[in-house]
C-alpha cells in the first residue's frame, strides 16, 4: 500500500472533528514543476513563432517604426499622407487618445508593409540559383551584386523556420523543356528504332495531351506552397502497400573505427541525451544559402500509422518519454522529471534497470514489431481490430507517441574480430532489417545500441529525407563523443537521482499472434533476400580528385557507370538523388547520371581510344553530370515534372502511352551521396579515427543495385552496396571490375604531372 499512497497527491477521511486533510508535498511540487515546464515551453513556442513570423524584421523593429512616427508628428507633420487622421474618426476616444492610438495603429500597419516588402525583396533574391552554373573563379557582376544583398536581408541570426516563407515556390517546368531532356536522357539506353518509337510517342504526347495537364499542374503551382511535395510523399511513400522495411526505411551507421564505450547502458544515456538536446535547437547552423526547413518539423513525436488504402503521418507537438524494446519486451522511458531533462547518468542509470529486468516477454509480445515490418494492409487490419482500445490501445499509444523509438540489441555489431569486413556487412543488415520484430519501422526513426556499445539508426522514409537525418546523426554522434563524454570506467558523467520512477513495463493482450507470424514470414523473406557490402575505400579520397579539377560525385558516378557497364555489357537507368531544399517544401529530384557524354566516354574508353580523346571526353562527362545535378536542384528537373503530369493524368482519368512507359522504367541503379554538413563538429586532423561510416538503403529493382557513399573528409570514401540474393545477375562484393574503373578514371584525368597514374591505386571489393 505504500506505493499506492505515494501515488496520489493528497488525500481525506472524513472524522468526528471534520475532515482530515492531507497534503502530499512532493507530489504536489512535481505537479508545479511540470506545469511551469509546459508554460514555459508554450511561451517559446509563442516567442519563436512572433520572431520567424517577422523575419527578416525583428519584433522591436516595432518600437523604432512607433517612435519615428510620433516624433514626426510632434514635430507637426504627418508621415501617413492624412491617414492617421481618417483612423482618428473612427475611435471613440479624447483628442489625445486618439491622436495617440492612431499613430500606433498606423505604425503597426507600416511595419508590417515593410515586413512583408523586405520579405518579397529576400523570396526574389533566394530565387536567383544562376550563382550555381558559374565557373569557380569566374563569378559575374550580377552575382557578386547578389550575394551581398542576401547577406543584408538575412544579416540577423534565423530561427530554424525563419526564412520559410520568404523561400519560392518550386516552378513548373515548361512541357518541351521535360520532354527533350527526357529523350536526349534515355538515348544511350535505346537503340535507334527504339528511340524512334519513343521520340513518336513523346511529341504525340507534347502536342496533345501533355498541354491539358500542364495547364492543372501550373493550377496547382499556383495554390499549392510546393506542387511536387504532397503528391510525392502520398503515392510515392504512403501509398505503397508492400513491407517499408528494406524497400523504403534505411539506415545509417557509427563511427568506423572508435566506439566511445563499451558499456551499453551508457552509450544508451549520451546518445538518447544528444537526440534530445538537438530537439531543442531553435537555431540553424549558419549558411550562406537558405534551405527550406519544413522537414525538421516531424522528426521527433512522429509515427506513420498503417491504412488500408493509404497510411497516414501522425505528430505530436512535444513527447516527455521514448519508447524501448529489450529482450522481447516494450516500456516507456520517461526521460524528463520535475520539468528538467534527465543527465546522461540518470538516462543511463534508467536503461540499465532495463537491462537488468528479469521479466519475460508477454504472450505473442516478443515479435509484435514484424507487423511494422510485413506488409501494410494486414497490419491495418489488425490494429483497427485489437489495437483501438483498451491497454493495446495505451501501450501502442505509448510507442507512436514516444520522442523516438529505441532497441537494446543483444548482439555485438561493428568492424571488429578476424573478418571486419564480413562484420561491417551484418552491421549494415542488423541496421537495415534487424531481426525483422525487434525495430519499430513506423517512427520516424528507431535508435538501435548494440551489446558491445555501438550504436546506428533505422529511420522511415516518408517523412524526410536522408540529409536531414544525417544532420541529426552528425549531431548526436559528435555531442555523444566531443560534448557528454565519458568517464574512465566508460559511464555517463553526471549524478543519479535516487527517487527516480522504474521505467513503465508496457502490457499488451495479443490475440493476433497467427498475424505477428504471417507478417513475419514476409519480412524474413525479403531480408534473407538483401546482400549488403560495405567497403570503406582509403586508397585516395576528395583531396586528390579536386586537384585533377572534377567533381567528386561527377567521378564517383562516372566510375559507377563504368563499372556497371563491365559487369553487365551495357548502360542503365541510374538514379542519383537530389535535393530542392532552396525551395520551400522540397524533397528530392532526379539526377539522371547515365548521360550520351558519359557513355561516349565509357565507349571510348573500352574501344582503345587515344588517352587525349579520352580526357577529353571524361572531362565533358564530368561538367555534364555537375550541370545536371544543379538543373535538379534548381527545379529543372525531369521525373518530379514527369510524376506530377501522371498523377494529374489519373485523376483525369486518362491514359498516356507516353508517361505510362515512362514511369514503369526500372531504376537498375539507384545511387545517393550521403552529404557531411557540419564538418566543424569533427576535428579530423587531431582526432583522424572518429570516421564516420554514413548509411545506406535496399536495392530499388530486383535485378539492380543499391549504392550510397559518403565522402569523408579528403582521403577516404565510405561505399554502402546492396542487391538481391534472388538475382543471380547482381552480387554486392565478387568481381574486381571497380578495381579498373577507378584506375582509369585517374589516368584520363589529365593530372599525369601530381602523381595519380598509379597501377596500384584500386576500390577492390566495392565491386558489383
Amino acid at each position: 500500500m505504500a506505493e499506492a499512497h505515494q501515488a496520489v497527491a493528497f488525500q481525506f477521511t472524513i472524522t468526528p472533528e471534520g475532515i482530515d486533510l492531507q497534503l502530499s508535498y512532493q507530489a504536489l511540487n512535481q505537479i508545479y514543476l511540470s506545469g511551469v515546464r509546459s508554460w514555459k515551453k508554450r511561451v517559446s513556442r509563442v516567442r519563436n513563432s512572433l520572431i520567424k513570423g517577422v523575419y527578416p524584421a525583428s519584433p522591436s523593429s516595432w518600437l523604432f517604426v512607433a517612435i519615428g512616427i510620433l516624433a514626426t508628428m510632434y514635430m507637426q507633420s504627418d508621415p501617413s499622407m492624412g491617414l492617421i487622421t481618417k483612423i482618428q474618426q473612427h475611435l471613440p476616444l479624447s483628442t489625445q487618445g486618439q491622436t495617440m492610438v492612431s499613430a500606433l495603429v498606423f505604425s503597426t500597419l507600416l511595419w508590417l508593409s515593410l515586413i512583408l516588402a523586405l520579405r518579397f525583396c529576400l523570396k526574389l533574391l533566394l530565387s536567383y540559383h544562376q550563382w550555381m552554373f558559374e565557373k569557380h573563379g569566374r563569378i559575374s557582376n550580377t552575382t557578386k551584386v547578389w550575394v551581398p544583398l542576401v547577406r543584408l536581408l538575412s544579416s540577423r541570426k534565423p530561427l530554424l523556420y525563419s526564412y520559410q516563407s520568404s523561400l519560392p515556390h518550386l516552378p513548373v517546368p515548361a512541357i518541351q523543356d521535360t520532354v527533350s531532356r527526357y529523350l536526349e536522357s534515355v538515348r544511350p539506353l535505346l537503340t535507334d528504332l527504339e528511340f524512334k518509337r519513343m521520340t513518336d510517342l513523346a511529341n504525340e504526347f507534347e502536342s496533345n495531351l501533355g498541354n491539358r495537364l500542364q495547364r492543372y499542374l501550373k493550377l496547382k503551382a499556383l495554390w499549392a506552397t510546393n506542387y511536387v511535395s504532397d503528391w510525392w510523399e502520398e503515392y510515392v511513400y504512403l501509398r505503397s502497400r508492400g513491407p517499408i522495411m528494406v524497400n523504403s526505411n534505411y539506415y545509417g551507421m557509427d563511427f568506423l573505427y572508435v566506439t566511445p564505450t563499451s558499456v551499453q547502458a551508457a552509450r544508451a544515456g549520451n546518445t538518447i541525451t544528444a537526440l534530445l538536446l538537438y530537439r531543442r535547437k531553435s537555431r540553424v547552423p549558419g549558411t550562406v544559402i537558405p534551405l527550406c526547413a519544413a522537414q525538421c518539423e516531424r522528426m521527433f513525436n512522429t509515427t506513420r500509422t498503417p491504412g488500408v488504402e493509404t497510411d497516414v503521418l501522425q505528430h505530436w507537438l512535444d513527447s516527455e518519454f521514448v519508447a524501448v524494446y529489450h529482450r522481447g519486451r516494450y516500456f516507456r522511458l520517461w526521460v524528463y522529471r520535475a520539468g528538467r531533462l534527465l543527465s546522461p547518468r540518470e538516462i543511463e542509470y534508467q536503461i540499465q534497470r532495463i537491462l537488468d529486468d528479469p521479466s519475460p516477454a508477454l504472450p505473442g509480445e516478443e515479435k509484435l514489431g514484424a507487423l511494422t515490418a510485413g506488409d501494410r494492409i494486414p497490419w491495418a487490419q489488425m490494429r483497427k481490430q485489437y489495437f483501438s482500445s483498451g491497454v493495446n490501445k495505451r501501450s501502442l499509444d505509448a510507442i507512436e507517441r514516444a520522442a523516438f523509438f529505441v532497441t537494446l540489441d543483444d548482439e555485438e555489431q561493428g568492424m571488429r574480430g578476424d573478418d571486419p569486413e564480413g562484420n561491417l556487412d551484418s552491421y549494415a543488415k542488423s541496421l537495415l532489417h534487424g531481426k525483422c520484430y525487434d525495430r519499430w519501422f513506423d517512427k520516424s526513426f528507431s535508435v538501435v545500441i548494440y551489446k558491445n556499445g555501438k550504436s546506428g539508426l533505422n529511420a522511415e522514409h516518408s517523412w524526410a529525407d536522408a540529409p536531414t537525418v544525417a544532420h541529426l546523426w552528425e549531431y548526436t554522434l559528435a555531442t555523444d563523443a566531443f560534448q557528454l563524454g565519458y568517464t574512465e570506467d566508460g559511464h555517463c558523467k553526471g549524478e543519479v537521482e535516487p527517487s527516480l520512477p522504474q521505467p513503465q513495463r508496457l502490457v499488451w493482450n495479443i490475440p493476433v499472434q497467427a498475424q505477428v507470424s504471417s507478417s513475419l514470414a514476409v519480412a524474413q523473406a525479403l531480408a534473407d533476400d538483401v546482400d549488403c557490402h560495405v567497403f570503406p575505400f582509403r586508397e585516395f579520397g576528395k583531396g586528390r580528385i579536386k586537384k585533377c579539377r572534377i567533381s567528386p560525385d561527377a567521378f564517383i558516378q562516372i566510375s559507377l557507370q563504368l563499372a556497371y557497364y563491365r559487369d553487365r555489357s551495357g548502360f542503365c537507368l541510374t538514379y542519383e538523388a537530389s535535393m530542392t531544399r532552396l525551395f520551400r517544401e522540397g524533397r528530392t529530384e532526379t539526377v539522371r547520371s547515365c548521360s550520351n557524354e558519359s557513355c561516349a566516354f565509357i565507349k571510348a574508353l573500352e574501344s582503345g581510344e587515344t588517352e587525349e580523346e579520352c580526357r577529353r571526353l571524361f572531362q565533358l562527362a564530368s561538367e555534364k553530370h555537375q550541370n545536371l545535378y544543379r538543373m535538379a536542384m534548381t527545379g529543372a528537373g525531369i521525373d518530379r515534372h514527369l510524376f506530377c503530369l501522371y498523377v494529374v493524368s489519373k485523376y483525369l482519368g486518362v491514359e498516356s502511352p507516353f508517361l505510362k512507359e515512362v514511369l514503369s522504367e526500372p531504376w537498375r541503379l539507384s545511387t545517393s551521396q550521403t552529404p557531411v554538413q557540419q564538418m566543424n563538429l569533427f576535428d579530423l586532423k587531431n582526432h583522424p579515427d572518429f570516421i564516420s561510416l554514413g548509411g545506406g538503403f535496399g536495392p530499388v529493382a530486383d535485378d539492380g543495385y543499391g549504392v550510397s557513399y559518403i565522402i569523408v573528409g579528403e582521403d577516404m570514401v565510405n561505399f554502402h552496396v546492396s542487391s538481391k540474393y534472388s538475382c543471380s545477375q547482381t552480387v554486392s562484393n565478387v568481381s574486381v571490375s571497380w578495381i579498373v574503373a577507378v584506375c582509369c578514371l585517374l589516368q584520363y584525368s589529365s593530372v599525369h604531372r601530381i602523381g595519380l597514374l598509379n597501377g596500384t591505386v584500386s576500390i577492390c571489393q566495392l565491386t558489383f
